[in-house]
């Protein structure tokens, strides 16, 4: 009966971050296997040797190369190549034999290791089992203590060899970032780092989790002392700048910084004001809610930042603390800044006096309500009430009585926010508040998407109204007691008139 392949996962270096399953195959194998260099130290038995048991055959698995440069024929993958078929027979013996081999895999065994060349070779023709372990991603990023990665963003993993115009795709396109392998490859990554202009973002973790630990921002790292076992993260977007302890790169003085909050209009690029596109093609970061950042197309070398709908605080935060830095920021909302959008949320963070010396500027935009009322007429002409019908940040009943109010006053008013997958009453509670107070022939209009590919127009009457109608994306209009739907040849209108019936005036 053949023996078990095993795949060990060591971690990132101490010993005691070697699972328990790890630990207990260790010591019960027949035979250890380890690569290691021309010198014939190896990292990987070091972290294991507290494990190993007396008796255990070890194979040293030694690469014929460290460095590119080679005499072999097939040149150094050709080298590499041999080298691991030869090693792998090399426990194909002891398997065939049923002896159970281990073979010790620094960090994860299927995470850029050596491990996944016997693998591949072995797995075929023998019984392999994998135990995880602890990447040196996951132990760089305990070590500088701050979030990698959190909500909607992704995770980027790099290797320090790849060609510097891959790395600065990769860089601008990523969120949070880790980048692997580097050594005599770091000049080329601090390169590509200033570039995409993530360098002052990055953090260099030298033999992570170990008693040679380092970790440095790696603006302060000296690139001849870089060793091969180092990475460089880069954290969350939404985590820079989180803590007032972490310590900042001495660069010299930075060019002044700012935020800019701009407002995107309702639908495509045509209902986006010149000053809005100037501002962003000047910010060298980018930072807003994902599906608003989907309608802006950044231009080589800035940085885009997306997040969940849900966090206008942290949001916020970071776009000070980027611009503190000296970052020309945009935050980008769509509609108006202004009209429940984050030109509040930059507002209430700004005044903070931390913040006090960032210099923060809010650009108006085409706001939901103005363009809804354009695709049907004017029935915004007169008098009028704008309310958000999102109880996420005030009460219900606060929300209830200003509707109350505005259509008692025989304001127009226009709804924001009606409805969406997690709140689906507020538009039923809506038609029934409108019924207590209103004729049931006074005009509701619906604008869907308005400017958007999938724009629709609905006029109807508060008796009329159905909720189903209505979602996330679509604006309410209530018209007051003089507004007006003319059916025309050349296309309707609904308005309300600028003036007022006299029996109606005091």
């Amino acid at each position: 009966m053949s023996g078990t392949l095993w795949g060990v996962g060591l971690g990132p270096g101490d010993s005691e971050l070697v699972t328990v399953k790890a630990a207990r195959v260790i010591g019960a194998a027949d035979v250890i296997a380890y690569h290691c260099a021309r010198h014939g130290r190896s990292i990987a038995r070091g972290v294991a040797e507290p494990y190993l048991s007396p008796g255990q055959i070890e194979e040293r698995l030694m690469y014929p190369v460290t460095v590119e440069t080679t005499d072999h024929p097939g040149g150094y993958a050709g080298a590499l190549a041999d080298f691991y078929a030869e090693s792998a027979e090399r426990l194909a013996v002891h398997l065939a034999a049923g002896r159970d081999v281990v073979v010790l895999a620094e960090g994860d065994p299927l995470f850029f290791s050596s491990y996944m060349h016997m693998h591949k070779r072995l797995a075929p023709r023998f019984h392999a089992e994998i135990i995880p372990g602890v990447t040196s991603v996951s132990a760089a990023s305990a070590a500088i203590g701050i979030p990698l990665v959190e909500g909607e963003e992704n995770l980027t993993v790099l290797p320090g060899t790849a060609p510097k115009a891959e790395l600065v795709a990769a860089l601008r396109a990523g969120h949070a970032l880790a980048i692997m392998k580097l050594g005599r490859t770091f000049p080329t990554v601090v390169a590509a780092l200033e570039e995409s202009g993530r360098l002052d973002e990055a953090w260099y973790v030298e033999r992570a989790s170990t008693s040679q630990q380092r970790v440095a921002r790696v603006v302060d790292v000296d690139p001849t002392s870089v060793p091969y076992f180092s990475l460089i993260v880069v954290p969350s977007p939404l985590n820079q700048g989180w803590t007032d302890d972490a310590p900042t790169p001495a660069r010299g003085p930075v060019a002044p910084g700012a935020v800019t909050v701009v407002g995107l209009g309702p639908g495509g690029d045509t209902q986006t004001t010149p000053q809005v596109a100037a501002a962003l093609a000047e910010a060298t970061d980018l930072i807003g809610y994902k599906t608003y950042l989907a309608r802006v197309t950044a231009r080589p070398g800035q940085r885009v930042h997306a997040s969940d709908n849900q966090v206008e605080s942290e949001r916020a935060e970071f776009a000070l603390s980027l611009a503190q830095r000296g970052a020309r920021v945009a935050v980008v909302s769509s509609g108006d800044p202004g009209i429940f959008a984050m030109a509040t949320a930059v507002a209430e963070i700004a005044a903070e006096p931390r913040w006090h010396d960032v210099a923060v500027r809010v650009l108006p935009g085409v706001t939901a309500a103005t363009a809804v009322a354009a695709a049907f007429g004017a029935p915004l002409g007169h008098d009028l009430a704008i309310i958000s019908l999102s109880d996420r940040l005030k009460p219900w009943e606060v929300i209830a009585q200003r509707i109350r109010s505005a259509v008692t006053a025989d304001l127009a008013v226009a709804i924001y926010n009606p409805g969406s997958s997690q709140r689906t009453w507020q538009v039923g509670e809506l038609k029934t508040l409108l019924q207590q107070h209103l004729p049931g022939d006074r005009v509701v209009l619906l604008g869907r998407d308005v400017g958007g590919p999938t724009q629709s127009q609905t006029v109807t009457t508060v008796d009329d109204l159905d909720p189903a109608q209505v979602d996330m994306r679509t604006l309410i209009i209530i018209g007051s007691s003089t507004t007006r739907v003319v059916r025309r040849t050349g296309g309707d209108l609904v308005f309300t008139p600028r003036h007022y019936p006299s029996e109606n005036r005091t």
